[in-house]
């Protein structure tokens, strides 16, 4: 059996232990497997990073993230124009980015990224580029998918490339296919599988939004 105190100092290690983060001064919390994080940190990247490394705990359901970024150096501060030619320049160097179809809106060091592309892994691909550039305190990424192929989604093709995964178990999952949506329900054992799973069926042809509803369920249950 794993309590919410041995679920807080296992978030509380896997923080410490990545090197962009065991100095930060992150705060955790948890309650039947959610996980809140506070705290103030100095660069963007390194709140990401530690949602993340939250999430790869086995245990965590969900991940409240409430961390402030500030900039503590005057170098590090930029102002709404100088982070928005920052990303600009940072896209245009990126193959996976058709920057020309992406919208940057900055207000006050945070950045809301609109417009419509054709794959997720180009608007993950846009967002990623920006978490390292200084200045930066949050990402909207409200980039919308819109593939080019009308082609319907073939849900057999889904049910397959999860089946051909080897961390998810495809029988607890269900693929359900409206138009261009796909929606996943059923169970999963880790908040990796749940991600890897959205993530297959994204690199279905046509698919325009993914409703990832699957539950992380576990062999423990949380006690107090």
């Amino acid at each position: 059996m794993k309590n919410n105190a041995d679920l807080q100092k296992d978030v509380q290690d896997a923080i410490k232990w990545e090197p962009l983060l065991n100095a930060a001064e992150i705060g955790v919390t948890v309650k039947d497997g959610v996980v809140t994080l506070t705290g103030t940190v100095d660069n963007y990247s390194k709140k990401t990073e530690a949602e993340n490394a939250a999430k790869s705990v086995a245990g965590v359901k969900a991940v409240v993230e409430e961390i402030e970024v500030k900039y503590n150096n005057s170098w590090a501060k930029k102002d709404d124009n100088e982070i928005a030619t920052e990303i600009f320049n940072a896209w245009k160097w990126n193959w996976r980015i058709p920057n020309d179809k992406v919208k940057v809106k900055v207000e006050k060091g945070w950045v809301t990224l609109e417009g419509e592309l054709e794959w997720n892994f180009q608007k993950e691909a846009a967002k990623d580029a920006i978490k390292n550039l200084m200045g930066v305190v949050g990402v909207s990424n409200n980039i919308k998918i819109k593939s080019e192929t009308h082609d319907e989604i073939e849900k057999k093709d889904i049910e397959d490339a999860l089946k051909r995964n080897w961390s998810i178990n495809e029988k607890d999952i269900t693929v359900k296919v409206s138009g261009h949506k796909v929606t996943l329900t059923g169970m999963v054992n880790s908040w990796y599988q749940k991600d890897e799973a959205g993530r297959i069926a994204w690199n279905a042809p046509s698919v325009w939004t993914v409703n990832n509803e699957l539950v992380i369920e576990y062999d423990y249950e949380l006690v107090d």
